[in-house]
């Protein structure tokens, strides 16, 4: 994980270079990863969805590498358990992440905090930025946020897709205890980061693995990894929460410098 606000920037500049988002440090996924009933456990590993699994959280960067993971708590525990168990949850909190402080958004007046974006699973925060619920009329200000921010989004699920279609174990319920079967799922966590830093890079995710934009349409081209129709690993539920008021301005002020000349892309009114 980035360790002081200049690696933190770096972050943030291949997010805006790279997906438009700008002031984003990361984005947020989770799963559950299938086990065979562990001994003795009961129903602590038993989920939602009617299956044992431990809970794999992470955040990635823009070039698709795991920047943060936390892996092994109990499929039982709700997604609000789970984030709030996790270390990163803990540094967000106190404040010593070492997150740069918040920063003018390019080419404006307007300021916003740095943050991470999610899916419904996580609680809107100052740091942490998730869709406007339910639906919304095309062209408005709160679709076009939810577009951009699915962009820069969809580069965790696009990971998690790479991983369980590349490491097959993960097709399957893990014939391992939960400790083992931790071990295991960080391995497939570090081995992926190596290899997209490898020679190998281009073996292990060729051109046309992951989602990208029709250089005319702009409408999402699927990865290759979605061609391969397999249950992979099973999301988090998405739970509605009441959120701060601070959290809803600085989503508010991302949505607004995203309609402005300064803050928009051409295509997304034809998106939206």
């Amino acid at each position: 994980m980035p360790k002081n606000e200049a690696e933190w920037k770096a972050v943030a500049e291949d997010y805006h270079n790279r997906w438009n988002f700008p002031n984003c440090v990361g984005a947020m996924d989770g799963k559950h990863i299938s086990l065979q009933a562990p001994i003795n456990s009961g129903s602590e590993f038993f989920n939602y969805k009617g299956f044992f699994s431990i809970v794999l959280f992470a955040v990635v960067d823009a070039n698709y590498n795991f920047i943060y993971v936390n892996v092994g708590c109990q499929g039982r525990i709700l997604d609000g358990g789970v984030f709030s168990s996790t270390t990163f949850n803990k540094l967000l909190e106190d404040n010593t992440m070492h997150l740069p402080e918040e920063n003018q958004l390019p080419n404006s007046e307007l300021k916003s905090p740095y943050v991470f974006v999610g899916d419904d699973a996580f609680p809107l925060s100052k740091n942490i930025m998730k869709p406007y619920a339910g639906n919304h009329t095309k062209g408005s200000s709160e679709r076009v946020f939810n577009y951009r921010l699915s962009r820069a989004r969809r580069i965790s699920e696009n990971v998690f897709g790479l991983i369980s279609n590349v490491f097959r174990i993960f097709r399957k319920p893990l014939l391992l205890e939960p400790q083992t079967a931790c071990k295991v799922t960080l391995a497939g966590c570090y081995l992926h980061n190596f290899l997209r830093k490898s020679a190998s890079k281009s073996i292990y995710n060729p051109p046309g693995t992951f989602d990208s934009d029709c250089s005319d349409s702009r409408d999402v081209i699927p990865g290759a990894w979605r061609n391969d129709n397999h249950p992979g690993l099973a999301d988090l539920p998405r739970i509605p929460r009441r959120s701060a008021l601070h959290a809803q301005q600085v989503r508010n002020t991302l949505k607004d410098y995203f309609m402005t000349p300064e803050g928009e892309v051409p295509w997304q009114y034809e998106i939206c």
